[in-house]
């Protein structure tokens, strides 16, 4: 046998003996886990999350995630560590040394009995936004508003989109502030007492102020429905709400259709309306009420006396905004024509 050959057969055998002996070594039982090595006041368990890996389950647990990973790969309840999923609960018990200290539970499906609830339609919101930006509903004593259009920089007479105003205001007013332009239209009175409940008021279009100077405000015009003047009254822009959730108020509420906005001889859905309800009567923007007609009254055949039939449900309405003695509400709902006087009450008493 040549001297090279011998070489070579002798280090065939030192490289084989090598790697036998490193897998042995990969192969061995790890160092046993105590309580050491996990990590101080540590809730358990441990609930898989989406995207989670093996390295970010074991550095949960121990200070050394390397030590513990070769744990895992002899685990008994967790044979296959790449098929974990969300939602699985994962514990260490140092004392469970035999299956190397962990256990897990999969979560299975439950299945949960409650009650059925009625789902309500959501509320159209441009629905919202054309009932309330072109009329509004104020208190008698709120038809001065908070300040007035003075002239314009071009001493124009009717004024329109991005037009440059001068304001005179009663209250201060801040760069940036938004204005309702208005002018007043009729009184709205109660039915039954005929008091003043309300005054209609038509808005005309919204400016923003500018600036001030020497007691005079500047503003401008940001859009209009209809052309603006000198003289016509500003009031703080209302916020419309287009997430409305409709409530119920509990305890007996009964009011009236007060109006129906321009002057209609009836209403239906979609249509704004004025009801004779408010703030004082626990109402707010999205209370839900339902309007009733009163029954008509007939002669029974049979007796000869007069009968008044029971009063019936046409409609249901949502508030958009509560004053202190009447509301506006848009009609959300109606099986019939619904008319000044009809009776306005809680949806839940019919």
């Amino acid at each position: 046998m040549k001297l090279q050959h011998f070489f070579i057969i002798a280090w065939a055998f030192f490289a084989c003996t090598f790697s036998v002996q490193a897998t042995a070594n990969a192969l061995a039982i790890p160092q046993e886990i105590s309580e050491a090595d996990i990590k101080a006041d540590l809730p358990q368990p441990y609930v898989v999350k989406k995207g989670d890996t093996l390295w970010d389950i074991a550095n949960y647990f121990f200070k050394d995630p390397e030590k513990w990973l070769k744990i895992w790969e002899r685990n008994l309840y967790i044979s296959n560590p790449d098929l974990i999923y969300p939602g699985n609960e994962i514990w260490f018990n140092v004392k469970k040394k035999k299956n190397g200290g962990l256990s897990q539970i999969r979560p299975q499906p439950k299945v949960v009995f409650k009650a059925v609830e009625k789902l309500e339609a959501k509320i159209d919101a441009s629905q919202l936004l054309t009932a309330l930006a072109r009329q509004d509903f104020i208190q008698a004593d709120d038809i001065e508003g908070v300040g007035y259009i003075l002239d314009s920089e071009d001493d124009r007479i009717n004024y329109g989109a991005n037009d440059r105003l001068y304001l005179k205001m009663q209250q201060a007013a801040n760069d940036g502030d938004i204005f309702d332009v208005f002018r007043t239209g009729d009184s709205i009175k109660d039915p039954q007492s005929g008091k003043v409940v309300g005054v209609l008021v038509n808005h005309l279009g919204q400016i923003e102020v500018r600036s001030k100077a020497e007691g005079i405000y500047r503003g401008v015009v940001l859009h209009t429905f209809e052309e603006l003047s000198r003289g016509d009254r500003l009031k703080p822009a209302k916020h419309i709400n287009t997430k409305i959730t409709p409530s119920y108020p509990s305890g007996k509420r009964l009011g009236k259709v007060l109006y129906i906005r321009n002057d209609a001889a009836e209403a239906g859905r979609n249509q704004v309306i004025g009801i004779s309800l408010g703030l004082g009567d626990g109402l707010k923007a999205g209370t839900a009420l339902s309007i009733h007609r009163a029954g008509r009254i007939i002669k029974d055949r049979i007796t000869g006396k007069k009968v008044r039939l029971p009063e019936e449900k046409i409609g249901e309405v949502l508030v958009l905004v509560a004053q202190k003695d009447a509301s506006v509400a848009l009609v959300v709902e109606s099986a019939s024509s619904i008319n000044i006087g009809d009776a306005v009450r809680n949806k839940a008493n019919r």
